[in-house]
C-alpha cells in the first residue's frame, strides 16, 4: 500500500462566527470523516496546523506566513494509505472542508 497526503485548502473563514453547536457539529464531522478511514487501518497521521509561521525564502529574506498571494489557508493535512491515487481521492470524498468551499489535495509521498 502507497501513503499519500490529503491537504487541506480552504477560503479564508472565520471560525469564531460560528455559535457553540455550529463548531460542536462540524468537530463531529470531521472526527466522523477522520474515524471513517481509521477503522479501515488507512489513517496513518494527522496535523492541524497552526495559522502563525514564517517563510523562508531565497536570499535569506524572512517573512511573516505561511502566506500565499491567494485569498485560502492551509489548514492542515493527514497521510492516509491507498494503493492508487484514485482510491487515495475517494478517501478524500466527504472530508468537511469541500462544505464551505475548499478542496483537497491529494499528493503521493515518496518513499
Amino acid at each position: 500500500m502507497k501513503e499519500f497526503v490529503l491537504i487541506f485548502r480552504q477560503p479564508s473563514f472565520d471560525y469564531s462566527n460560528l455559535s457553540e453547536e455550529e463548531m460542536a457539529a462540524l468537530q463531529k464531522k470531521w472526527a466522523d470523516w477522520a474515524s471513517a478511514i481509521a477503522a479501515e487501518g488507512r489513517l496513518t497521521n494527522g496535523l492541524r496546523l497552526d495559522p502563525s509561521g514564517k517563510v523562508l525564502k531565497t536570499g535569506g529574506l524572512v517573512t511573516d506566513g505561511p502566506f500565499v498571494e491567494i485569498r485560502e489557508i492551509l489548514g492542515s493535512l493527514v497521510v492516509v494509505r491507498a494503493e492508487c491515487l484514485d482510491e487515495a481521492v475517494t478517501l478524500a470524498h466527504g472530508c468537511p472542508v469541500l462544505d464551505r468551499g475548499g478542496s483537497v489535495e491529494i499528493r503521493p509521498v515518496f518513499n
